[in-house]
């Protein structure tokens, strides 16, 4: 079976791997699509995702597919199965797992490597879909399911002033699910003409650059801030311009090696709460419903369709990443 790697400086490389069947409760999956992630990036850019990276490591972790074999302890799976995958496993036995928080496990790890032509994930980890839900639609749940956890973190309340930056693929899921919070105004914060076209028609109240932002904002107190970038000066922006009492989510993933600075005292004077969001503990089934509601729209987000040879050169200039998510086409199964 074929895999794309990052090897190490800046390099990606398909591999021929050896099939095989699968053990215990491996659930053996014919991946149909996988989504291309900013922590893949990242990591062929050398910097950490949500764990060290030790190279070479399979990319890619947003999958679907249709599963082949099952493990002899397989209980809930057979071959034909339309699934989804969450990546991210938690033991179960930890402490951190026994309060909840199976993002926290300390033997947390990845067990879906969507860039390969199959994967092996434990059916703990692997979720049925609808035959409604065509395979690449599925593939958002990973996403979704982090964005689902981050807004579950803030609890919006109806009739708020919410604050949005960026209009990359997490922040259009994001924009989608804060939409269903009716708020009074949701302005998007976007560079880019065309992703701010597209945020006002998924459900943004006004869309503006960074520049235009604090007269937007100056006869409101905002009370909800979700920055989807990771930029320091968006980072830092979104702190500035949150009013009293308000939250800040920092959903975007900084750089490590550049921690981003903000004034505490103000932030104290406003009474600010600052929330970061952990992958996407318990909220898979949940994404999975919203995906097969229809209500959110992956379609409006999907920049370029490309096959896993090709993804060495989009890792590597993010062409279309750039313009919204790259989905890697596998089988590429409906």
């Amino acid at each position: 079976m074929r895999a794309g790697y990052y090897t190490g400086n800046y390099t990606y490389e398909v591999r021929q791997l050896p099939e095989r069947q699968p053990v215990g409760r491996e659930v053996k999956i014919e991946v149909a699509w996988c989504g291309l992630c900013g922590t893949d990036i990242h990591k062929f850019r050398g910097r950490a995702g949500a764990r060290p990276v030790v190279p070479p490591i399979i990319l890619g972790h947003e999958c679907s597919g249709i599963v082949t074999e099952v493990g002899p302890d397989v209980k809930n799976f057979r071959p034909g199965d339309r699934v989804a995958c969450d990546p991210s496993w938690g033991c179960g036995r930890c402490i951190w797992c026994q309060k909840g928080f199976p993002n926290f496990c300390t033997e947390r790890h990845g067990v879906a490597k969507g860039f390969a032509d199959y994967v092996f994930p434990p059916e703990e980890n692997v979720y049925h879909i609808s035959d409604s839900l065509d395979l690449e639609t599925a593939a958002f749940a990973e996403p979704l399911s982090c964005a689902v956890h981050g807004v579950d973190l803030i609890e919006p309340r109806m009739g708020a002033n919410i604050v949005l930056f960026g209009m990359g693929a997490v922040g259009g899921l994001m924009l989608q699910l804060l939409t269903k919070t009716a708020p009074r105004n949701l302005i998007v914060v976007e560079l880019d003409e065309a992703k701010r076209e597209l945020a006002c028609s998924l459900g943004a109240t006004q869309a503006v650059t960074g520049e235009e932002l604090e007269t937007a904002v100056s006869n409101i107190n905002v009370d909800y801030v979700v920055e989807c970038i990771g930029l320091n000066s968006t980072m830092e922006q979104a702190v500035k311009i949150a009013g009293k009492g308000a939250k800040v989510l920092l959903f975007g993933l900084g750089d490590p090696e550049k921690p981003m600075q903000f004034n505490q005292y103000e932030a104290y004077l406003r009474e600010l709460s600052i929330y970061t969001s952990f992958l996407n503990p318990h909220t898979t089934e949940r994404a999975l419903a919203l995906l097969e509601s229809g209500q959110i729209n992956t379609e409006a987000l999907i920049s370029a369709r490309l096959e896993l040879e090709e993804m060495g050169e989009e890792l590597k200039t993010t062409h279309y990443a750039k313009k919204g998510k790259v989905m890697v086409r596998l089988s590429g199964k409906k």
